[in-house]
């Protein structure tokens, strides 16, 4: 009696589990072809390369069901100058961002990590020019909640530059 019990118990139960949906990838080909658009599409300044300027960006953008970008707002930056060129590539993705079917538009948060390649003897030079960075970098930071609502997390983009002559 106990066995068909518990076996009923088992059955009735296993019908109010779901298992969870698996979301495809919310860039068209996935994620090696956004990491690689990205890398492709962001245009480091000779701004930033002058600064030596390193650092990380996040921001939160909102697609629509035609994967147009809508917005774009930055949650934190190390520095405005970083910001510029994502900001660009950003508008450069309309149309390739996959929202899930029952929405009319999404939110995701995607990092940014930009660096430079380091060459193979560090001078002076190059530790004043990253201390005068830091020193001097205004970062973009928020001071109230960041509401995420239904927000998807995207994997961190690293950006790497070189140094040039």
């Amino acid at each position: 009696m106990k066995k068909i019990l518990l076996l009923a118990v088992a059955v009735l139960s296993s019908t109010y589990v779901m298992a969870q949906t698996q979301l495809a990838f919310p860039f068209q080909g996935g994620a090696p072809v956004m990491n690689s658009f990205f890398k492709d599409s962001v245009v480091v300044s000779p701004e930033i390369i002058k600064k030596r300027a390193v650092g990380t960006a996040v921001f939160k953008f909102t697609a629509d069901t035609k994967g147009t970008i809508t917005r774009i707002v930055i949650y934190y930056a190390d520095d405005y100058v970083l910001t510029v060129p994502i900001i660009e590539a950003l508008k450069k993705s309309n149309h390739k961002w996959i929202i899930p079917d029952h929405e009319k538009v999404h939110d995701f948060v995607l990092p940014f990590s930009i660096g430079f390649i380091p060459p193979a003897v560090p001078g002076k030079s190059l530790e004043k020019h990253m201390f005068d960075f830091y020193a001097q970098r205004k970062p973009i930071i928020t001071d109230n909640q960041i509401p995420l609502d239904n927000a998807t997390l995207l994997p961190t983009v690293v950006i790497s530059y070189g140094l040039g002559q």
